[in-house]
């Protein structure tokens, strides 16, 4: 239900923004308000008590819904007109300023992210956004690009996977078409308006399909020519997964902070405030345009051997760069993290029904020993699995000690300064242990067996933020009871090697049988999330036109 003044004047793309944005129940610019039907009853009331006052009646009626509790989202216009002229003078005016501004424009600036890497910003954009409008006016939708951007990248990965250089240049090429592509079809929804729940669903999990798939692509291709990389690959993976989650968990951590400042904090202003500086902050920590690219171009005129270190140097650089930042300031800050916050780092622990048991079983240790608790066990956990032959028992006890002492690190709230390391530390802890004990069983298929695995734990962590974010919380807790957890699988891993040591033969096929069964009840319960009415539309934002 929308209301627009006869008399306004102002640019159409100030109107769209007003009344066909799906991601607001209720929005309004001067002159014009919209409601979706999760507002239909805040308007009726409104409506009913006839708003008095100055000023034009639909900003009359917007703000009357918004005193009686719904949050009218008032989109920033920047140089876009919305206005509703009083005089003729005032009129005239107003269409000047129309006039003046190039509102196709303004939609095509705003079309693109506001912040992003350099190499996205600089040889992306300025074509891609153009790209975007063409399919906008061809009826094609954020949802069909996005797709689109997959099925190239499969292709590439397939063409990887040949061995053969003119497959490792065809890759290079198709993979660099897909993040064009995947650059479109978030500037196609910002362009259109056309956002959607099960767009956010394939915009959040796409892009780690794609270049996981690359990663396997590459490495089954390096495999024809005799050079087996897959514990690179399955490398490249765990340390992309877990600077992932370093970040989603610092900010989760601190998104409703109180007092959520630090002399860190501050310093990173002041740099961001030097031009240069934001670029260089923004490259060294390889984002994904110049992860993709920097791919591309080793996939075309080099080997995957090459690729891997490449990533695997890179990405580690990145990596200790924005830990160490935000660990220096978190200690600097004296944040008071929230119920909310607190809720959502234990969510992102993963934490099952071994640690839940532990948790309530035995008395929590002082704050300041819950993150050396959960490292020693970590350490412990690796160090067994590295240093013991394939299927010692010690590396089932240390997996047991490690759920205790994990159990017991997520017993409290975690409000900690530091408490945000856990989701990371957990992810590496689990991750690094399957991919030491695959390449101790040291048998074929042993490594892309535990690919899968990581690969579906992984979607699994990734489908977890993305609720988080959206506001509708974790993922129901039979799942994460259903899969075991991180300390149930690490667990379960350790017990197959050890009950397989005199047939390591099987393990591949223990390992594929487990990541078969988690992928399953994953995705089947992600895919109904994402496709319900209640999903959230998690979509990032241009710059204010």
């Amino acid at each position: 239900m929308a209301v627009v003044d006869s008399a306004f004047v102002g640019h159409p793309h100030a109107l769209r923004l007003a009344l066909t944005d799906p991601r607001f129940d209720a929005c309004a610019v001067t002159g014009a308000f919209a409601v979706l039907p999760g507002a239909r009853a805040a308007l009726d009331r409104a409506a009913a008590l006839a708003p008095a006052g100055a000023g034009p009646y639909a900003d009359r009626l917007a703000a009357a819904v918004e005193a009686d509790g719904t949050t009218v989202q008032r989109p920033e216009l920047g140089t876009l007109v919305a206005a509703v002229p009083g005089t003729d003078a005032e009129r005239a005016e107003a269409v000047a300023a129309v006039a003046a501004v190039d509102d196709e424009a303004v939609r095509l600036r705003t079309a693109v992210k506001s912040r992003d890497g350099f190499f996205t910003t600089f040889f992306i954009s300025p074509y891609s956004r153009y790209i975007a409008r063409w399919c906008a006016r061809r009826g094609l939708t954020p949802n069909q690009v996005t797709t689109a951007s997959l099925v190239t990248a499969l292709i590439a990965a397939g063409c990887a996977a040949t061995g053969d250089r003119w497959g490792y240049v065809v890759a290079g090429v198709l993979l660099l078409v897909s993040f064009v592509l995947d650059c479109t079809d978030g500037q196609l929804a910002r362009y259109s308006l056309q956002y959607s729940t099960m767009g956010a669903w394939l915009d959040a999990t796409f892009d780690r399909a794609k270049e996981y798939s690359f990663y396997a692509g590459l490495a089954l291709g390096s495999a024809r020519n005799g050079d087996d990389v897959w514990a690179l690959a399955l490398g490249a993976m765990i340390l992309m997964t877990c600077r992932h989650v370093v970040d989603f968990a610092f900010n989760e951590a601190n998104h409703d902070a109180t007092a959520n400042t630090s002399p860190t904090a501050a310093l990173s202003g002041r740099l961001d405030s030097v031009g240069w500086t934001v670029w260089v902050r923004r490259m060294i920590i390889l984002p994904i345009g110049e992860r993709w690219a920097m791919i591309a171009v080793l996939t075309a005129f080099t080997t995957p051997r090459i690729v891997f270190y490449a990533l695997l140097v890179g990405c580690a650089f990145g990596a200790l760069y924005t830990t160490a930042g935000r660990v220096l300031r978190s200690l600097t800050r004296k944040a008071q993290r929230t119920d909310r916050a607190a809720q959502a780092l234990l969510d992102l622990t993963d934490s099952g029904p071994l640690a839940e048991l532990v948790a309530r079983a035995v008395s929590h240790p002082a704050r300041s020993l819950r993150l050396p608790f959960a490292v020693l066990a970590a350490v412990l956990v690796v160090a067994a699995a590295c240093y013991e032959p394939f299927g010692s028992m010690t590396v089932v006890y240390a997996a047991l000690l490690y759920a205790l002492l994990s159990g017991d690190a997520v017993g409290a709230p975690l409000r900690g300064a530091l408490d945000w390391l856990l989701p990371p530390l957990f992810r590496a802890a689990e991750y690094t242990t399957v991919l030491v004990l695959a390449v101790k069983a040291d048998v074929p298929g042993a490594l892309p067996a535990a690919f899968g695995l990581i690969a579906a734990v992984a979607y699994h962590h990734y489908d977890t933020v993305y609720r988080i974010r959206g506001g509708t919380g974790a993922p129901p807790h039979w799942l994460v009871r259903t899969i075991g957890g991180h300390e149930g699988r690490v667990l379960l891993t350790a017990v197959l090697a050890a009950v397989l040591a005199s047939r390591a033969a099987d393990f591949p096929v223990a390992l594929t049988v487990t990541a078969v069964f988690v992928a399953l009840v994953v995705l089947v319960e992600s895919i109904r999330f994402w496709v319900s009415s209640g999903a959230p539309a998690v979509h990032d934002e241009g710059e204010p036109a």
